[in-house]
């Protein structure tokens, strides 16, 4: 949730999902056992009354499901009752995610009738291979059809991707990131594996039969897609699981979930600019590095993480990190002494 977007969230868990995918367990993931009805709609937006209006966008959003392939009937008792908090001035927009197969005329027509403003679509992989591998039931060509139409029919797009997926790769994550480029979404949410207790892939991992997508090899992937996607102007707007109480408590039982997923990945993505920055550095010099000032603990790492790998990596005397006039991003060799 941005400055400029207050985001109220109704899940609607597993309403509408015809397939099991292996790592999914909807209710544990978003901590809603009860499917949404018009009651939950109106209480979900009486609760967010009581935040303080600072002139956000507020969008009432269903997550959690494959909201296009509930039964019509429900989908329009749950959007009519957004659409009447929006003719009220209660809220300002409907967003909505969905399954890529879940997209046709006369879906995108209802939508628009109601006033939903933007749909996101689990992608999840264009590998066809991890698709299958992962119970998805449906295929790269319908991520592209379902992209294609949205757009068309003038819904701003969000595309969701995940890593680590059975059968993935770094190299499968990193063609999938550039196939959702070519269909220049409005912006990607990145979601790392993780194992949830009662899913098939919790057997399949038990059973040694999937390797776990641990929090390192998520912030190694991750730190790789992400300037894929900003060079392209796509703006990643989650990175990692929302954190829930279950999760924290015990439902995610391994895998790549960690609060500050995101603060990790923009760590490893300073310090790979930092090492090659400091490429050909003589061993024993005093280093100095500039950031902007709102980087400047990311820059440094969790517990001091990237001044120990850069200081050992290169030998280093000493190396120090400063807050200075730079862009985000950007990293400035302030001084370099050498003994």
């Amino acid at each position: 949730m941005s400055a400029r977007e207050c985001v109220i969230p109704v899940f609607v868990p597993h309403l509408g999902c015809r397939h099991e995918c292996v790592f999914c367990n909807q209710r544990r993931i978003s901590g809603s056992e009860k499917a949404a009805t018009a009651a939950t709609v109106k209480q979900a937006i009486e609760q967010s009354a009581a935040l303080p209006r600072s002139g956000a966008k507020r969008q009432l959003a269903f997550y959690g499901g494959s909201f296009t392939a509930i039964e019509p009937e429900r989908q329009e008792e749950l959007l009519g009752a957004a659409a009447e908090a929006i003719g009220k001035g209660e809220i300002d927009a409907i967003r909505l995610s969905t399954r890529p197969d879940a997209i046709d005329e006369t879906v995108l027509a209802r939508l628009k009738r109601f006033g939903v403003e933007t749909v996101e679509l689990g992608a999840q992989s264009m590998d066809g291979e991890v698709l299958r591998l992962s119970g998805r039931g449906h295929t790269a060509e319908d991520v592209v059809r379902s992209s294609e139409a949205v757009k068309a029919a003038g819904f701003p797009l969000i595309l969701q991707m995940m890593t680590g997926l059975p059968g993935d790769s770094a190299e499968k994550d990193i063609e999938t990131a550039k196939k959702l480029i070519a269909l220049r979404p409005d912006g990607v949410r990145i979601y790392p594996t993780v194992i949830v207790r009662d899913t098939a892939l919790y057997d399949l991992w038990r059973a040694g039969e999937y390797r776990e997508h641990t929090v390192e090899d998520a912030v190694a992937v991750c730190a790789q897609l992400m300037p894929l996607f900003e060079e392209a102007n796509i703006p990643v707007i989650r990175l990692g699981l929302n954190p829930t109480e279950e999760l924290s408590q015990g439902a995610a039982v391994a895998g790549a979930y960690h609060p500050a997923l995101g603060e990790l990945v923009r760590s490893r993505i300073l310090l790979e600019k930092a090492r090659a920055l400091l490429a050909g550095t003589e061993p024993g010099s005093r280093v100095t590095l500039g950031v902007n000032a709102a980087e400047l603990s990311q820059m440094i790492g969790q517990k001091r993480q990237n001044v120990r790998a850069l200081s050992r990596a290169l030998a280093l005397e000493e190396l120090r990190i400063r807050s200075c006039k730079a862009e985000r991003g950007e990293i400035v060799l302030l001084s370099i002494e050498k003994r």
